[in-house]
């Protein structure tokens, strides 16, 4: 993570911390130990790899001279830098808040003095801590009342797509395991795709073909990872509603990372925690298989065939699986539909339009006195809509 905003790495390691000093996490002995590599390597910043209280921080700080960050903090950092629209800014910014008030817990001596009041505001004798949180907190409302308006925003865009309406398949996963890659594959599309954490910020969605003919959105979301810190996760709801609405959820998964399935387990407890519901359908993409080798390949194949749902091995860089991945959405949906037909007139032009973008025509006969009958694939939701729209009741064929 620390290299996903070009940082410079003097120097790392696993540090075993027994029994954690309330004050400052790490003991005496390995407090000395780290002093003296930041004195070797004229050091800046230490990241340390864990969520820090208030305390800690400002201790840690004052004994080793150095700005420290933690796991929290420097996420909060990449998010920063890779905010691309207003939107994203205001839910990094959120997110930064609500980290900077926690903070404020006498974190630094300058925050204890005393100033006086006047009115109501404060009051005699408010401390500067106390102004300072009261200054974060106006702050936090207000971007609140901002992102407020993009998910009022947003929800009337989603409820646009739903009459229009197409299906929503959405693509998640850990952060780096090649989502946008996956995305411009299939939408031949030009989202920011690199081999970096955080590389989307900010949802994009796009409407494809299936093979059977139906077209449907596809959303890009921001990355997973693990222990996500819950700030983030509110205040990235408004991106991630995309997913909450999804018809179909993708899985994408870095299936040549060492960690991988532990990875898998952190975007489910996300899911979980964002309230995804349990009948929404998952495919899970075992993606990056061009970097796998055999052995890797082999237990991927092996997991296939134990999985509890669609699995689908791919590269999304060589365009491998994608085909078998758009295969398998479209049999989802299929297997929600039924097969209707109806008789219609030859200047019905506009009932033909919807029946081609919402399903699939099987089959347009003319009979021998001009009727004109035709047999679609239809959800039972897309079905609905048609007749709401054209005051035209379909018959459900047996099959």
């Amino acid at each position: 993570m620390a290299r996903a905003i070009d940082l410079d790495i003097c120097h790392a390691a696993v540090q075993p911390v027994p029994k954690p000093n309330p004050a400052t996490l790490l003991g005496g002995g390995q407090l000395e130990a780290c002093a003296a590599l930041i004195d070797a390597h004229e050091v800046k910043l230490v990241i340390i790899d864990t969520n820090l209280t208030p305390v800690q921080q400002r201790n840690l700080e004052k004994r080793l001279q150095v700005k420290i960050l933690d796991r929290t903090g420097l996420i909060l950092e990449i998010f920063g830098a890779r905010a691309a629209t207003s939107e994203g800014r205001l839910q990094v910014e959120l997110a930064n808040l609500t980290y900077q008030k926690s903070r404020l817990v006498r974190s630094w001596t300058h925050l204890e003095r005393q100033r006086g009041g006047t009115g109501f505001v404060g009051g005699p004798g408010e401390t500067q801590i106390e102004a300072d949180r009261r200054m974060i907190q106006t702050r936090i409302t207000r971007v609140k009342k901002k992102l407020e308006s993009v998910v009022r925003t947003r929800s009337l865009h989603r409820k646009a797509r739903e009459q229009a309406p197409w299906p929503v398949v959405a693509l998640v996963g850990y952060t780096n395991a090649g989502k946008s890659t996956l995305f411009n594959r299939l939408t031949n599309s030009e989202v920011m795709a690199k081999d970096m954490l955080f590389a989307t910020l900010d949802p994009t969605l796009r409407a494809i073909k299936l093979p059977g003919g139906q077209k449907i959105m596809l959303s890009d979301t921001v990355g997973f990872v693990s222990e996500l810190p819950t700030m983030l996760v509110a205040a990235f709801r408004a991106t991630l509603e995309e997913v909450l609405s999804a018809d179909v959820i993708v899985h994408v998964r870095d299936s040549a990372h060492a960690d991988s399935e532990a990875q898998r387990k952190d975007v489910i407890d996300v899911l979980h925690e964002l309230g995804v519901s349990e009948d929404t359908q998952f495919i899970e993409l075992m993606n990056k298989s061009d970097a796998m080798d055999e052995a890797m390949t082999a237990a991927a194949l092996e997991r296939m065939k134990r999985a509890d749902v669609p699995t689908v091995l791919a590269s999304a860089l060589e365009g491998y699986g994608t085909e078998a991945l758009l295969q398998t959405i479209s049999d989802i949906f299929e297997a929600k539909a039924a097969r209707f037909r109806l008789s219609i007139k030859s200047e019905q032009g506009d009932v033909m339009g919807y029946l081609h973008s919402h399903g699939q025509v099987l089959a347009h006969n003319t009979t021998d006195d001009g009727k004109q009958y035709v047999d679609v694939l239809l959800s039972y939701a897309s079905k609905g809509r048609f007749e709401k729209k054209f005051n035209n009741k379909l018959k459900l064929i047996k099959t």
